[in-house]
């Protein structure tokens, strides 16, 4: 397997070509795309996980403008994975498109992971197709450098009290700015959803197909929603799971945060409701005393460089998903015990290659995709936010950088079209991460969408992903077959999570 380039020379490479790009306006962005040259597919870095045998994934590399308003400009490479449909000819439908989310998430890989947990009728029917999106992976990664201080550890308190640790909170917010236009200046404008779904349709047409068949989840349902708006007339079968909604990236990430804060009351409660199994306290108001605690000692006293930033970092990802609740209730206990914040500490390293370009990717392209927030309005909010909670949850609130970027767009992302096919829409009925609310406001946009809700249910991500069987058959059906269930779907969901078995060490 071929040693894949080093991320610093892409990086040069990037810096090198986009110094020369001219800032043209939005309407000189040509509505068509140029036919490339069709992909060749070999061998892929060792990043991407080898799936079952007989399956196979291939990888290639596409080249396309890193700013579409020039297509002559210099190119860029996306990298591109495929596993080819394991059914007959006449089974075949094509290909299907996958993202993770993100923005910043990794695609390369994920066409493995996600395509083994489709229905079996949806592997045989389809070429799944991912792709590092321009800007991360392995496809022009963007870089931020230290970030203002985000991958410090551990890190300054996310939630600031006082005017002075407002003034250090956002001038935080200005230095990551300043890094990532020290770092990525020449790309910023370029690194939007509205030029990554451009680089979706030149990949339809280097893989030779007529429409793009598209499975997008939490971030990935906005960039299914904009390439919807770009190519309506090329957008096939499209499923748009854990919906963002067509908001400015700011009032999304507040939206989010208020979410964070129902489920955690909700965690506070289940916690509460089993105090033999995870000993916090036998009401939510204790269970919620003992997390505050933990929360203040760390603040106080950061242990083998865990603070309230990693503290926060670790609740965030716990909270999305259930079967991460008891983990999280177990580390508590254990913390409160013994002073271990290991729990806490997050599974990979925050600060390897991956977070970093991640967290830089994710940034640059909320800031490119519309109107930024304004310094008076953070603080506005987190004032309205402390007001709700006084110890609120901000880590999904990274558009605030935007106060104070470099590059301000003309215009934001559309989203949706009345001449794009319908879509099926897919939400969990108390998703925190992409609240349900995003899905009823984008289906308008996509005239005569279907809505399925998996109801009580409490988790980010539902198809091919919670195990309902009422989701996942009919996303399928659509899928394979092309049909729109006639009326929105609701399915039963799981409830609030089964309380595992206590183990001790």
């Amino acid at each position: 397997m071929p040693t894949p380039p080093r991320r610093t020379v892409l990086l040069c490479t990037l810096a090198a070509t986009v110094a020369l790009l001219p800032a043209l306006p939005a309407q000189a962005i040509p509505r068509t795309t140029a036919p490339p040259t069709p992909l060749r597919f070999g061998d892929c870095p060792a990043s991407v996980p080898t799936p079952p045998t007989p399956e196979r994934v291939e990888c290639g590399r596409l080249s396309v403008p890193l700013d579409w308003h020039d297509p002559q400009s210099p190119h860029i490479e996306i990298a591109v994975s495929r596993i080819p449909a394991s059914g007959t000819p006449a089974e075949r439908r094509g290909a299907l498109v996958v993202n993770p989310g993100g923005p910043g998430g990794s695609g390369l890989p994920y066409a493995v992971t996600k395509r083994a947990k489709l229905p079996a009728s949806v592997r045989r029917s389809y070429d799944v197709i991912g792709f590092d999106p321009r800007g991360v992976g392995r496809s022009a990664p963007a870089d931020c450098g230290p970030m203002g201080g985000l991958f410090d550890a551990p890190g300054d308190d996310p939630v600031p009290a006082g005017a002075t640790a407002e003034n250090e909170y956002l001038g935080a917010l200005r230095t990551m700015a300043d890094d990532c236009a020290r770092q990525s200046a020449a790309a910023l404008p370029h690194l939007s959803t509205e030029q990554t779904a451009r680089d979706m349709d030149a990949l339809r047409a280097a893989l030779g197909q007529r429409r793009t068949n598209f499975l997008g989840v939490s971030y990935g349902s906005y960039l299914g929603a904009a390439y919807a708006a770009l190519f309506p007339h090329r957008t096939g079968r499209m499923v748009l799971d854990s919906v963002v909604g067509p908001w400015d990236w700011y009032d999304f990430d507040a939206l989010q945060s208020r979410a964070l804060l129902r489920q955690r009351n909700t965690f506070f409660t289940w916690v509460a409701a089993h105090p033999e199994r995870f000993e916090l306290g036998a009401s939510a108001t204790a269970t919620r005393r003992s997390y505050l605690t933990a929360r203040r000692e760390l603040a106080e006293h950061p242990v083998n460089g865990i603070g309230p930033a990693e503290f926060d970092r670790a609740v965030y990802r716990a909270l999305g998903r259930t079967e991460r609740w008891a983990p999280l209730a177990d580390g508590l206990r254990s913390y409160l015990r013994t002073g271990n914040p290991d729990p806490f500490r997050p599974a990979t390293a925050f600060d390897g290659p991956d977070s970093r370009n991640y967290e830089a990717a994710n940034r640059i392209v909320k800031c490119a995709d519309g109107p930024a927030t304004t310094p008076h309005r953070i603080l506005t909010d987190l004032h309205r936010m402390r007001r709700l909670d006084p110890q609120p949850i901000l880590t999904g609130m990274e558009a605030s950088a935007c106060a104070y970027w470099h590059h301000r767009p003309a215009h934001r992302t559309p989203l949706g079209s009345p001449d794009a096919p319908p879509a099926l829409l897919v939400a969990s009925e108390h998703d925190p991460v992409t609240p349900i609310e995003g899905a009823r406001r984008l289906r308008p946009l996509l005239p005569g969408s279907r809505l399925i809700t998996l109801h009580d249910d409490y988790s980010h991500g539902v198809f091919a992903s919670r195990g309902n069987t009422c989701v996942d058959a009919t996303t399928a059906a659509y899928l394979t077959d092309g049909t729109l269930p006639t009326e929105d779907v609701h399915c039963a969901g799981p409830g609030l999570p089964a309380v595992p078995q206590q183990t001790h060490s």
